[in-house]
């Protein structure tokens, strides 16, 4: 008998598991190549490098910094959006797929330590995120027709010089690499699956009308996503939190249990245990690290491109609200979470390697992965049905939807920033020419949510790993090769650096007493 044909998309999963393997695990076909992950270390070191130079300065500022978030400021400065809105805008970015099915597949690959890993990457990427920030800021540059932009590119071109502009454009092509694969496709498919389960429609019928709602939203551009970020990120966050608070009180004596499991798998090899795959410390801090990366893209380049766009003239008090989406995503959100998960026992299922069903008490114990087993552990919790569907699983159903939305929304701008950049290196280029790119790019973008949402996961996810990569080396390059002005601006030096092409923008001159985050 004729073997069954195989898909394109089943042929191409495991070289692209491999290259994810040996980014994010050192190992290439399941052996080990490096003792350390390349990715862990790149990341994992400069944030260390950083957090050292800043003095603890994003530990330190954290708390005062979020209490300057509910304070009013009648003195914007320049930019298109406010502060608070640029944060909106980057935090819908980075609180998407990966604080619900992200966690979930972290805890399957690495066990409950993942979690653990997850933290360290969170808090000393909010050193990396205060970079980006301020440097974001600093660097920014007007367009032709006087609206503000900036990112790795611009800090890059500017900070650096026109010998660096090499980085810049691999930062670009990384960012269009990623934003295609986990800022839209990642997205888009565990949106197909959500609408499926809640709706019982096909995935590609809920891909299509999330299509066109990011559509109607993107065309407006920058100033459109903000106001949309701004409206629902807060809300929704704020009852998803909710939400998973009440979950964890309901089942507040095993709390302590899922703790011993979380900082016990950081540090010990365990065997394997129900669906738990991973075996070794190595396995939780790489699945922590990359995962955690995903959700909150600390270091990866992306959330400067939001907050270069903030109506304010200084570094500094940006890269804080830069931090604090660091923190509030990972730290926050991820955390409730993955504790859920951990805590809320129910009646799942695991089918050990003889085909023998065993009944286990966790969701993540059980034959469950990706949203799926966010899903089942909202079940257990909250199981009463409303229109045969439990609460539970129509609450985290919801909840995806909109924080897949939003980050289809930011990613959209990230993606057309980065096409915009290496637009304009091409001779002849002009407003005119930019503005049909950035139509084109909208409608492009909108096709692949469509093809994404039901596209196969393991493919997605492991091209997700692979892009993340791609976008963050050149940025980590920029960000270490620019750490002395951070520390000097860190300091208070708003002017720190030297500007490559152009004047030092004179805004950065003006007084910032009274101004959002002071």
């Amino acid at each position: 008998m004729s073997a069954a044909p195989v898909s394109g998309f089943e042929a191409a999963i495991a070289p692209v598991t491999n290259v994810s393997d040996f980014i994010w695990g050192g190992t290439w076909e399941g052996v080990e190549i490096l003792p350390l992950p390349p990715m862990v270390v790149i990341l994992l070191g400069a944030g260390v490098y950083f957090m050292i130079g800043l003095r603890g300065y994003p530990l330190r500022r954290l708390f005062p910094s979020m209490a300057g978030l509910f304070k009013k400021s009648s003195k914007p400065g320049a930019g298109e959006i406010s502060p608070f809105a640029a944060l909106s805008t980057a935090l819908s970015g980075q609180v998407g797929t990966g604080n619900l099915a992200g966690v979930a597949t972290a805890i399957t690959l690495g066990g409950p330590g993942a979690i653990f890993w997850m933290w360290v990457t969170a808090l000393f990427g909010m050193a990396l995120a205060f970079a980006e920030g301020s440097l974001a800021i600093r660097y920014r540059s007007q367009a032709a027709d006087g609206t503000y932009r900036g990112g790795p590119m611009s800090y890059i071109t500017i900070g650096l010089g026109p010998k660096w502009k090499w980085l810049a454009i691999l930062f670009c092509l990384g960012t269009l690499f990623s934003a295609l694969v986990t800022g839209n496709g990642i997205q888009a498919n565990s949106l197909g699956d959500s609408a499926n389960e809640l709706f019982g429609v096909e995935e590609w019928v809920g891909g299509a009308a999330a299509a066109v709602a990011v559509f109607i939203v993107i065309i407006g551009g920058i100033k459109s996503i903000g106001r949309v970020a701004e409206t629902i990120v807060p809300w929704m966050a704020g009852a998803y939190l909710l939400m998973a608070l009440i979950a964890i009180l309901i089942n507040l004596p095993d709390l302590p249990e899922t703790f011993s499991r979380i900082f016990g798998g950081a540090f010990n090899a365990q065997s394997a245990s129900g669906g738990f795959l991973g075996a070794a410390i190595i396995m939780a801090i790489r699945a922590g690290v990359a995962r955690g990366l995903f959700s909150n893209e600390a270091g990866q380049g992306s959330t400067p491109i939001a907050h270069a766009v903030a109506q304010t003239n200084d570094p500094a008090a940006q890269g804080r609200f830069a931090m604090m989406g660091t923190f509030i995503d990972t730290v926050v959100i991820c955390t409730m979470t993955a504790l859920v998960m951990l805590t809320v026992a129910g009646d799942f299922t695991y089918t050990d390697a003889n085909g023998v069903k065993q009944v286990v008490e966790h969701a993540w114990q059980s034959d469950l992965n990706g949203f799926a087993m966010t899903s089942g552990a909202y079940a257990a919790a909250f199981p009463f049905p409303v229109l045969g569907i439990p609460i539970g699983t129509m609450i985290v159903s919801v909840a995806l939807i909109l924080f897949v939305f939003t980050t289809l929304l930011t990613w959209s701008y990230y993606g057309e920033r980065a096409i915009t950049y290496l637009y304009e290196l091409i001779p002849g280029s002009n407003l005119t020419g930019e503005n049909r790119l950035h139509f084109t790019w909208r409608v492009l973008w909108c096709i692949v949510i469509f093809i994404g949402s039901f596209a196969p996961l393991e493919l997605i996810w492991r091209l997700g790993d692979i892009s993340n990569a791609a976008m963050t080396l050149p940025n980590i390059i920029g960000l270490l090769a620019l750490s002395g002005v951070v520390f000097a601006l860190a300091k208070g030096n708003r002017t720190a650096g030297t500007d490559h092409g152009r004047e030092t923008p004179k805004e950065l001159l003006e007084d910032v007493a009274g101004a959002p985050g002071h």
